[in-house]
């Protein structure tokens, strides 16, 4: 079964986005979470698309 992208139910500063980012590619949260500040101006709006859209990981 292929990897699915969604928010992250442990790593959660606000919604589990960056999270999630972070998990599905195997890297730390906080490099997702500097290139999110960093690009600001753009990834605002792709942070609250992916709030609507990523389903929540199941918890175990």
């Amino acid at each position: 079964m292929p990897k699915k992208l969604t928010k992250s139910p442990a790593d959660r500063a606000i919604y589990g986005v960056c999270g999630g980012i972070a998990e599905f590619f195997g890297i730390s949260s906080f490099v997702v979470r500097l290139v999110f500040l960093f690009t600001v101006s753009v990834s605002f709006w792709v942070y609250i698309l992916l709030v609507w859209s990523l389903d929540d990981k199941p918890s175990l």
